[in-house]
């Protein structure tokens, strides 16, 4: 990967951590510092890829390595570009990742219902990956808020 593209992705995700949106914070307050299902997620973390020869990249709002999880929260924006939303979670499939969104509305609405939402699919993928020991979850301090 090319010094310049590492350095664009590693700025551009510094700006966005400073602007967060208010669903952002609140997914993050309950995210960081393994909270939930004991797992390890980063804010604002790029996605590298290479696509028809060109290196490039992918902020994921919410990104677990362990759970090979990207985890989008879509604005009233992404209605407007809902062709780059499909081609992007497409990329990130490609890459071995599954990617979850989630409307910004429905954590303003009630972000337990989501953190419930997300627990049921993480927990659905760890089931059908049982042989891989990275699904495998612990109960995190901020999991009882979340089922």
């Amino acid at each position: 990967m090319k010094r310049s593209t590492y350095e664009a992705a590693k700025q551009l995700c510094r700006e966005l951590r400073k602007r967060q949106t208010l669903a952002e914070a609140d997914v993050w307050k309950r995210l960081r510092n393994r909270q939930f299902l004991g797992k390890k997620f980063l804010r604002q973390h790029p996605i590298f890829f290479t696509y028809e020869g060109d290196e490039s990249f992918f902020i994921a709002d919410f990104y677990s390595r362990e759970l090979k999880l990207v985890i989008e929260l879509d604005g009233k924006h992404h209605e407007l570009q809902k062709d780059y939303d499909s081609f992007r979670t497409h990329i990130i499939n490609d890459l071995g990742l599954l990617v979850i969104r989630f409307r910004n509305e429905e954590i303003d609405g009630n972000v337990n219902h989501v953190l419930g939402q997300l627990k049921s699919i993480i927990l659905s993928q760890a089931e059908q990956n049982s042989n891989s020991p990275s699904l495998l979850i612990e109960k995190g301090p901020g999991d009882e808020s979340a089922a």
